[in-house]
């Protein structure tokens, strides 16, 4: 496989598709770019056009078999993320799979289980964890500069961005969830990412629809149904309990009273701390016996981790991946247990087997 260039498909031509998957997938030698998939034949038209990609499908099982690929990504909405995911598996090709990569921990690990059958790998698009600011502070936190970690903030709040109502982002049954499998996906998994991803215990969380019924607060360039289905939060706060006694926070919405949109990771340990806030990272500590407060300067022309080289890598090297299926299990457990919180309105625990947390469907 080495010898010749790695066929790539695309599953889902929307406009984070395009210019997340297409557009980068695009710029790497050693990708083919094969085929684009979409049930809007047009908006898979328009894509092709663009990447100049020979190939154009309406059905993805039809694109699978016929042009023998490598690599699809798979950028639908949520529901079809397990189906598509596990047939292009058994069909020997490797999925690199938008967040979340299901809807529930149980779809989720059926992906895994998929995947270990195959042989193949599965990523999830979990993009946050390539950024400079992102791969920097995790190699600090690795070092031990930040000493123990105990506690973690997390957020990407929002004054007016609800992704339109009566779009699928705000159909539970189509989406999973709302802000909270939305957003919540980037920026909790980065916090427990950056934190080693230690087991959590138990969950507390609150989930709130405040903006519902209006058009005023849908994200720029965003237009829903005004008659739309809208049965998800458009706001959810908690709390995590994790094994080892550390503690995170979090808060996301889509549309709320606030001053400013804001995203923040806060990481606190015992020799030092580190925020992200709005992709600015800052690391605080002390040194000669006074507190300091330090802004790295990272070149912004030189990629550290690139998401789309490195999952290629990953495939014809072997490369250990960044952001692996069973990642994706991880925190779809946690968002379960978050919304099970949020309806029974108290904590939920996580069933401990064999010094594990784990959440009863599925494998620890």
């Amino acid at each position: 496989m080495t010898s010749r260039k790695v066929r790539y498909g695309l599953i889902g031509a929307g406009n984070n598709a395009v210019k997340k998957h297409l557009s980068n997938y695009s710029r790497l030698s050693n990708i083919e770019l094969v085929a684009v998939c979409d049930v809007n034949i047009e908006n898979g038209r328009k894509a092709a056009e663009t990447y100049n990609i020979p190939n154009v499908y309406k059905n993805y099982q039809d694109m699978i078999i016929k042009e023998d690929l490598d690599i699809v990504s798979v950028c639908t909405p949520n529901s079809l993320h397990t189906d598509i995911t596990i047939y292009a598996l058994q069909n020997g090709v490797n999925v690199h799979c938008e967040k979340p990569l299901a809807i529930n921990g149980k779809e989720a690990q059926r992906i895994v289980e998929a995947k270990n059958r195959s042989g193949k790998n599965v990523m999830v698009g979990l993009n946050n964890r390539f950024t400079n600011e992102a791969v920097y502070l995790k190699k600090c936190i690795d070092e031990g500069y930040l000493g123990d970690i105990y506690k973690a903030k997390a957020g990407w709040i929002r004054r007016s961005g609800i992704p339109g109502r009566g779009t699928w982002f705000t159909n539970k049954e189509v989406a999973g969830g709302g802000v909270m499998i939305d957003l919540g996906v980037h920026y909790l998994d980065l916090a427990l990412y950056l934190m080693g991803m230690p087991e959590p215990t138990y969950v507390t969380g609150a989930t709130y629809q405040n903006f519902a019924h209006t058009d005023k607060r849908n994200r720029n360039g965003y237009k829903g149904n005004p008659n739309g289905i809208f049965n998800v939060e458009d706001s959810a706060n908690g709390f995590i309990g994790l094994q080892d006694g550390a503690t995170v926070n979090f808060e996301f919405s889509w549309a709320s009273n606030i001053d400013e949109d804001q995203t923040f990771i806060e990481i606190l340990g015992t020799k030092g701390g580190a925020s992200i806030i709005n992709g600015e990272l800052k690391i605080h500590s002390e040194i000669l016996d006074s507190c300091v407060d330090i802004s790295p300067i990272l070149n912004p022309n030189i990629k550290l981790k690139n998401e789309f080289e490195h999952f290629t890598n990953s495939i014809l090297s072997s490369e250990e991946l960044l952001a692996p299926a069973e990642h994706g299990v991880y925190m779809m457990n946690i968002i379960d247990h978050f919304y099970l919180s949020a309806e029974k309105q108290e904590p939920v625990f996580f069933e401990k087997n064999n010094n594990c947390y784990k959440r009863l469907s599925s494998i620890c």
